[in-house]
């Protein structure tokens, strides 16, 4: 309930909806992810009203917006007349540059191998309509594993338009310190992503980011990245 609390804050800026749940709503709401309810699970948590994003990855402006609310009734999504904000948790952890299969890589045996990050990614308004690609959201996310690269962080900044991603120093639900204390430092001197997978899944880095938003968050809204990085043997 913790992590759905801070999800709500950053894609509504409060989160009282979910503190507003009753008693009986949050077990339910446990009771139905446990046992893999998903119906029972959809029957409460659209009660909060925390999305979905725009499905085709592409963010409604306020012109967009007004033809829609004149085409429809539903309920407003994150994506509507505010900057949208995905709560993101990014799991980074090296790995040999030389290694083929990252199967083979030596199986995780403590969190002190991985750097566990919390960084929302904002979206902000302009006009006409800004896509966003898994790749450019990571390029945004974790500009230390790209910043040797010029050239693309430019492609980023053009692509993106005016998105951008909230300062990670503002909030303690914005960025969490990774977890191994940044040893980051020592492997984003001289590392480059090898593979990025969501819920096991090795995705293409020109999917539409909201698209992954919006069908591979976990229950409690957040979407979990893992990221393998290859390091060179010193």
């Amino acid at each position: 309930m913790n992590s759905l609390k801070e999800a709500t804050f950053i894609i509504t800026g409060n989160s009282k909806s979910v503190m507003n749940m009753s008693q009986a709503d949050q077990v339910a709401l446990w009771e139905s992810v446990r046992k893999g309810n998903f119906g029972g699970y959809k029957n409460i948590s659209t009660r909060l009203k925390l999305g979905p994003f725009e499905e085709d990855g592409l963010v409604r402006t306020a012109s967009t917006e007004r033809q829609h609310q004149q085409s429809s009734d539903e309920p407003e999504s994150p994506g509507f007349g505010k900057p949208c904000r995905v709560p993101v948790r990014l799991y980074v952890r090296g790995v040999q540059e030389d290694l083929e299969d990252i199967e083979d890589a030596m199986p995780v045996r403590d969190w002190e191998s991985v750097s566990y990050i919390n960084r929302p990614f904002e979206i902000r308004k302009v006009e006409g309509r800004s896509y966003i690609t898994l790749g450019h959201a990571l390029q945004t996310l974790l500009p230390e594993f790209f910043s040797s690269d010029t050239q693309n962080a430019e492609e980023v900044d053009s692509a993106a338009g005016n998105s951008d991603t909230t300062d990670p120093s503002r909030s303690s639900l914005e960025a969490e310190p990774a977890s191994a204390s940044l040893r980051e430092a020592e492997i984003t001197k001289k590392a480059k992503v090898k593979l990025v997978r969501v819920q096991g899944i090795e995705l293409d880095m020109d999917i539409p980011f909201l698209w992954v938003a919006n069908n591979l968050k976990n229950p409690e809204f957040y979407l979990h990245i893992c990221v393998y990085v290859s390091t060179r043997k010193q």
